[in-house]
């Protein structure tokens, strides 16, 4: 059986308002497809600065898988043409 490792990258960025993911897949080193989230910051969740983060990257990483299906679908499109 073969092994293969991809792994995923997040990036978070944030401003006094708004929280910024970037989830992005690496297969084989390269960059393969990026995910984006974002989430605006309420400023009652002061007491736990971490909710837009989690949104942010959540959102970032459901993106992500999304593309990813998108990529799939495309493949097996691809093999139902006929050659």
């Amino acid at each position: 059986m073969e092994t293969k490792q991809w792994s995923v990258e997040l990036y978070i960025s944030e401003d006094a308002t708004d929280t910024d993911a970037r989830a992005v897949l690496f297969t084989g080193g390269e960059p393969r497809i990026t995910g984006h989230g974002h989430a605006r910051r309420n400023p009652a969740d002061r007491r736990i600065p971490e909710i837009g983060d989690e949104l942010a990257a959540g959102r970032a990483l459901a993106d992500l898988a999304y593309r990813l299906r998108g990529l799939a679908s495309e493949d097996i499109a691809q093999l139902a043409e006929p050659v």
